[in-house]
């Protein structure tokens, strides 16, 4: 996975975010995995939508305003990390479309075999806590299977998890009063699910 004269994990998150949710969490993840020891690249996925499609919906505006001059993903960073942290809202179920084309312009990399044996696990979000956060968990890691990837979920293995609940990664419910910031059971579960993963890729690599 690394080379074995490394000593820092590299962590890679790579994450799409509409209306700022995502990018809360993925800065979250980011300031905790630092304080975990890894090297950390955060990386957002570029917007494809016009910006004219979303102008009436401020808190899009914002985020994309405040995030479209940030260095943006690519296949690359994947190949620097140990690991990777995915981060998405939920679209009807599934990771958005914007994630959805990042990942399929991977096959290249794929085909080498560059994506595999690496840790990696996600995030998500949506409006309400039935609305599709498990199967979106799920349907990446899928793809992440396909990579030859290794899945690192948090399980219960915390007594955190038996208060946000959800095995498969976190999740949060997502509002219009919530954008910057999140409930402590939601920062806790990503703090756990940092550490978890920097720690196993480090186990892996050594």
């Amino acid at each position: 996975m690394r080379s074995y004269d490394a000593l820092v994990t590299k962590l890679a998150i790579i994450y799409y975010s509409a209306t700022g949710h995502g990018t809360a969490m993925a800065q979250r993840v980011a300031t905790t995995a630092e304080s975990a020891g890894a090297e950390v690249r955060l990386r957002h996925v570029a917007e494809t939508r016009d910006p004219e499609s979303f102008a009436q919906n401020p808190a899009w505006t914002a985020n994309y305003e405040a995030t479209k001059d940030l260095p943006a993903a690519t296949g690359e960073d994947i190949v620097w990390a140990d690991a990777v942290i995915f981060g998405s809202p939920t679209r009807f179920g599934s990771p958005a479309a914007q994630l959805r084309n990042f990942l399929d312009s991977l096959g290249g990399l794929w085909a080498e075999g560059k994506l595999a044996d690496k840790v990696y696990a996600a995030f998500t979000s949506s409006n309400t806590l039935h609305g599709g956060q498990e199967t979106t968990l799920l349907s990446l890691y899928i793809t992440l299977m396909h990579f030859g990837g290794i899945i690192v979920p948090p399980g219960y293995t915390d007594p955190c998890k038996f208060v946000d609940g959800n095995p498969y990664g976190v999740s949060l419910v997502s509002t219009h009063d919530n954008i910057h910031e999140f409930d402590e059971a939601t920062g806790t579960a990503l703090d756990h699910l940092t550490r978890r993963v920097v720690l196993m890729a480090g186990r892996l690599g050594s």
